[in-house]
């Protein structure tokens, strides 16, 4: 962003072609992450951005019902709900811990389920779902498969072909380690003649920088969902972030996060935490995990733990904790003795 801040500062308009390009190495670089082509990239100012595109690019009919959990993220539950004036149905799945019934799941789909929409990772309970499971349970209904990725992507390999995802979305500000307003979304090329594209503008079609020539024809991929100008400097952050997390390899990135949070929740069960999060399964367990300490305010130890120089987030009503692959041993320790050192 420094590098973007000095050519804006110094060559001001004359750098956007070559803003532009390297622009088309952050698509790249995110497709690879995922397994997909780059024809099948958006790149989109948020995970909510990008979950609209699927929302509001349905033709649906009154009847019609999209299938998610009842744990979602808001921004994975108030775009379908807003459906409800088109006669659309929102069903929520209860889910135990983050973990899904796969029974549950699909007797609630039926011929008119149009959409199955989860979380890989829930943001409240830290629970990694089985996302081919998911996939084959709304393709077994003729629905699509829409995947919020925000809380694994970057840190969990994914391969979006292998697994049946047909849409998925994700900001950078989280596990890509990217700033805020600058992420993916993915589209699966067979599924672009099933959302019409909403928010279409200059950039949308073919002839993108002929503005003398007016011809409303749609990039045949993913880009024409990208209307109008985009954040510049926050998708060439995003792009050197993508580049990191490729050098170190995501399955070295996902080893090592596990192996913090496994310890991290021996000892936080060691201090007395009531943890929310599964834990006896690794291929269940993520970089989050969500605790109680017993008959304590989590808004009030999450201060104090501010206080202390260790950031935790409060969800649901509990602690959580979200450990990337920098953290290490030392910044554990200081966690735990931040908890012990709180007199509620």
């Amino acid at each position: 962003m420094q590098q973007w801040q000095q050519e804006a500062t110094e060559d001001g308009t004359t750098a956007w072609l070559s803003w532009a390009r390297r622009l088309e190495t952050t698509r790249s670089r995110a497709a690879q992450l995922i397994g997909a082509d780059t024809d099948e990239i958006a790149l989109m100012p948020s995970t909510t951005a990008g979950i609209n595109l699927v929302a509001e690019g349905i033709d649906w009919q009154a009847g019609d019902n999209i299938v998610t959990l009842d744990d979602e993220f808001p921004s994975n539950l108030y775009p379908w709900l807003h459906l409800e004036r088109l006669g659309v149905e929102t069903r929520c799945v209860p889910t135990a811990i983050g973990r899904i019934d796969l029974d549950q799941l699909a007797d609630a789909c039926d011929d008119r389920t149009r959409v199955v929409s989860a979380s890989w990772v829930g943001f409240a309970n830290g629970c990694r779902r089985d996302v081919q499971a998911i996939a084959d349970i709304a393709h077994q209904h003729d629905a699509l498969f829409f995947l919020d990725a925000i809380q694994g992507l970057g840190v969990f390999p994914l391969d979006v072909v292998a697994t049946n995802v047909d849409c998925l979305a994700a900001d950078g500000h989280k596990w890509l380690l990217g700033p805020e307003g600058a992420g993916i979304a993915y589209i699966r090329r067979e599924c672009l003649g099933r959302l019409q594209p909403i928010g279409v503008g200059w950039n949308s079609v073919v002839n993108a920088l002929d503005f003398s020539h007016i011809e409303l024809k749609l990039k045949p991929t993913a880009q024409r969902y990208e209307g109008g100008t985009l954040n510049m400097a926050g998708f060439l952050a995003l792009g050197a972030s993508l580049e990191l997390l490729s050098s170190l390899g995501i399955e070295n990135i996902a080893n090592t996060i596990l192996d913090f949070t496994e310890q991290a929740g021996e000892m936080l069960a060691e201090l007395g935490a009531t943890l929310h999060s599964p834990r006896d399964r690794v291929e269940e367990c993520s970089g989050i995990i969500c605790f109680e300490l017993p008959n304590q305010n989590p808004f009030e130890v999450r201060k104090h733990c501010l206080e202390q120089g260790v950031v935790l987030a409060c969800r649901g009503g509990r602690l959580r904790l979200s450990a990337h692959a920098y953290n290490n041993e030392d910044d554990l320790n200081r966690t735990l003795e931040a908890l012990r050192s709180f007199k509620g």
